[in-house]
């Protein structure tokens, strides 16, 4: 069974990073969900204030989901220049289970003003023309929701199995990358407001670096406390920053250190540490605020509204 939708959709704006092409003029539209999230959709809805989506007519399930309009990061520029046409290959975790969302479904599959949260960054990767390969990390449940939109992207479309630790599933869609790859680009799909922009910025770094990762410096001030919570000492702000995706890594460097990261028993919170365990140099590039990680119905809230501004 598939649940319809009816959404309230924005005017584009030539001049946004997040664009709603090809639609010119506010309007309503539909949206058919695929039968594997109509359940867990509505539930999800019906518990949650914060999302804007009302049921408003059940479909056959034969009915072919829809996605309409696309919406995603677009940027004009051509390239990054440094990193060749078609070298890239995207790893894109989907494999979360998304439980501070307070959803039935994972986070990275609510609707997003009308778009599954995932297809925000797939769409994004899809259009640029460093990317040669996309490689879901997903439970097999939810591959139709990608297979669907491949009719929409130019590029090669893999899946591959998510594990226990975030660190399994990079591993895993590790095993898929073209060998010919020159640096493998790994995202969060709950990360949907990610520029494309900043993707060429941090794709860059690491072709010269061998690594690299989006960050933005942090704003807030940090204190480190002891074991009753009292402050031992306030850190340097200036010298901190909050880490996003994509981390980018070339091949051979990720590989040596997931074969020291598995020999050692190590445990990793991000992709760019594995390699921090070589000792290898790790580049930050400065990103946006805007890329944030939808995981709370707050989260969400703010991901409509800089869609929204835009």
């Amino acid at each position: 069974m598939s649940i319809t939708l009816q959404l309230r959709l924005l005017p584009n704006h030539t001049t946004s990073n997040h664009s709603s092409a090809p639609a010119t003029t506010t309007h309503s539209t539909f949206l058919s969900l695929p039968s594997n999230l109509s359940n867990a959709a509505s539930s999800s809805l019906s518990n949650s204030s914060s999302l804007a989506f009302h049921p408003v007519h059940k479909l056959n399930s034969i009915q072919k989901p829809r996605f309409s309009p696309i919406r995603c990061s677009v940027a004009q520029e051509n390239g990054s220049g440094a990193v060749k046409e078609r070298s890239v290959s995207v790893v894109l975790l989907a494999g979360g289970q998304g439980k501070r969302m307070g959803a039935s479904m994972p986070k990275q599959y609510l609707p997003l003003l009308g778009q599954p949260i995932a297809l925000y960054s797939f769409f994004t990767f899809s259009q640029m023309i460093e990317v040669k390969e996309l490689i879901v990390v997903c439970d097999p449940s939810y591959r139709d929701v990608f297979e669907d939109a491949t009719e929409r992207i130019n590029i090669d479309l893999k899946f591959a199995l998510p594990g226990k630790e975030r660190q399994d599933s990079v591993y895993s869609g590790l095993q898929e990358i073209d060998l010919s790859s020159e640096l493998v680009c790994i995202h969060d799909s709950a990360r949907p407001l990610v520029l494309a922009a900043d993707v060429r910025k941090v794709i860059k770094d690491a072709s010269v670096n061998g690594a690299a990762v989006l960050g933005v410096p942090l704003k807030a001030t940090i204190k480190e406390a002891d074991g009753k919570s009292f402050v031992v000492r306030t850190l340097d702000r200036k010298t901190l920053w909050e880490m996003q995706t994509p981390q980018v890594i070339k091949p051979e460097v990720l590989r040596k250190g997931f074969e020291l990261v598995n020999r050692e028993g190590l445990e990793v919170t991000d992709d760019v540490s594995i390699v921090e365990h070589l000792k290898h140099p790790v580049f930050i590039t400065e990103g946006s605020y805007t890329n944030i990680k939808v995981t709370t119905p707050d989260d969400m809230l703010l991901a409509e509204r800089i869609l929204n501004m835009n």
